[in-house]
């Protein structure tokens, strides 16, 4: 998934999910800064993972990884 929004420093791709963690002022942007830690901790919560990469004032790109799946989904093993 890819954004067009205000991007940040390759340095802090990690920084980011982490709860209530915050690069710039809280004046300056709006959200609580729970968003991207609770995504993290929902795709890792079903073994996979999220990574992201951006450039500032440009946008950030999403990368999520979901495991394939090995057995058929049915009623009795949802």
């Amino acid at each position: 998934m890819q954004d067009i929004g205000i991007g940040f420093e390759g340095k802090y791709s990690e920084k980011i999910f982490e709860v209530f963690q915050r690069l710039h002022a809280r004046n300056a942007y709006q959200g609580s800064g729970v968003g991207l830690a609770l995504c993290r901790k929902i795709v890792v919560r079903h073994n996979d993972s999220i990574t992201a990469e951006a450039t500032p004032d440009v946008g950030a790109t999403f990368l999520i990884t979901v495991p394939e799946c090995t057995a058929p989904r049915t009623p009795a093993n949802n």
